[in-house]
């Protein structure tokens, strides 16, 4: 089985923020897959399970807050028996501009306290990530204010075709896996 985990908090406030981008690709990714979520306690987090591109996978969205998304990653591992190489972590990116994917197998959280949670938990830093593109602040606007606020409105006319592009990497990563993906998907906006 492959687990992709989307991160971000959960809770009303933070819908539609920069930072819940992995919740929201999970969403689209399940919602084009006719997938159903269901709360899953021991695992604090949401998850949907069935056949995405001939494989089965599990789609978890954790409810234990970004900084904390490694103690549920870590139990899914634990409870569905699943290798780091089956895993894929999808995270939002101050570092890339607004919509750029970027997978990769491995690396550091790179300022990320949601990765960093999940390293933490995992004691290793070899589970490949998509790293989905949000744009930086400007010089008045603090990190941590700017991913917690709501996409411009630019932006939000090109959500759906990010949200499409990082579904189809996604697929591309359970189907034919992670060297492909990155051949096709870590292109400067690749739609």
């Amino acid at each position: 089985m492959k687990l992709i985990v989307g991160l971000g908090n959960p809770g009303r406030n933070y819908i539609g923020s920069r930072h819940n981008i992995g919740f929201s690709v999970i969403k689209v990714l399940a919602g084009k897959s006719g997938l159903a979520f269901k709360k899953e306690k021991e695992s604090f987090c949401l998850s949907a399970k069935g056949r995405l591109s001939g494989s089965d996978v599990l789609l978890a969205m954790p409810l234990t807050y970004m900084n904390l998304s490694g103690i549920s990653t870590a139990a899914l591992l634990k409870k569905y028996k699943i290798d780091l190489g089956n895993v894929l972590v999808v995270c939002d990116d101050l570092n890339l501009d607004f919509g750029r994917l970027k997978i990769r197998p491995r690396g550091s959280a790179g300022g990320h306290r949601g990765l960093q949670s999940i390293i933490e938990n995992l004691k290793t830093q070899d589970f490949a990530r998509l790293r989905i593109g949000i744009g930086g602040p400007d010089m008045d606007t603090e990190a941590s204010e700017y991913v917690l606020a709501d996409f411009n409105r630019k932006e939000k006319k090109e959500l759906k075709a990010a949200f499409a592009t990082a579904c189809d990497c996604c697929l591309m990563w359970a189907e034919s896996g992670l060297a492909k993906a990155m051949n096709i998907f870590n292109k400067k906006k690749p739609w």
